[in-house]
């Protein structure tokens, strides 16, 4: 699987997901982003011109919080039902 930086402002949160946010966990993973870096990249899927987030909420978040403006990302393939 290939890893792409895209820009934070690309990726749509479905409404769903956003409701499952921990600040105590955004916290934590923001501190250990700026000591080490993001070291596991979110999972998106193409919609489009928009990324719509698939794993990796916190770590979003996290990265937002830090004020980054653009973020690494695995581009996973959707499920056709």
């Amino acid at each position: 699987m290939k890893t792409i930086t895209i820009a934070i402002d690309d990726i749509y949160v479905p409404v769903k997901r956003r409701q499952d946010v921990n600040p105590e966990t955004v916290e934590a993973l923001a501190e250990s982003i700026m000591e080490d870096g993001l070291q596991t990249p979110i999972g998106v899927r193409r919609d489009g011109d928009r990324f719509v987030l698939v794993s990796g909420l916190h770590r979003l978040e996290a990265c937002k919080a830090l004020g980054e403006e653009t973020i690494n990302v695995n581009v996973v393939q959707a499920r056709k039902f």
